[in-house]
């Protein structure tokens, strides 16, 4: 995964060249989800294929990385208005415990 205008492979350092774009599904506020385009850049050297991700998503993660950071600060619980089932509480404790690293 790479972040905006990154033009150099991560794993060799080669060149990147947009490769193709694919659908990604982001859940946002209010359980509403949306489909996006994600570019694919192809290393030139090693082959490898990476994703460009915007900011507002995370590598791996169908939510916002707004909802998850708001979870991980502790913004957003299983009480809070809005969030009461989404994402739910078994997530939001997996959250806390794998992704403390992300804030």
């Amino acid at each position: 995964m790479i972040r905006g205008d990154q033009s150099v492979c991560p794993e060799c350092g080669g060149n990147l060249k947009c490769y193709d774009r694919v659908q990604r599904i982001v859940r946002t506020k209010a359980r509403k989800t949306k489909r996006i385009c994600v570019r694919r850049l192809k290393c030139l050297s090693c082959g490898m294929l990476h994703r460009e991700l915007p900011d507002f998503i995370c590598p791996y993660k169908q939510y916002e990385a707004e909802i998850i950071k708001g979870v991980l600060e502790g913004f957003i619980t299983p009480e809070t208005i809005g969030f009461e089932d989404f994402p739910c509480e078994v997530t939001m404790m997996r959250w806390k415990t794998k992704l403390m690293h992300f804030i």
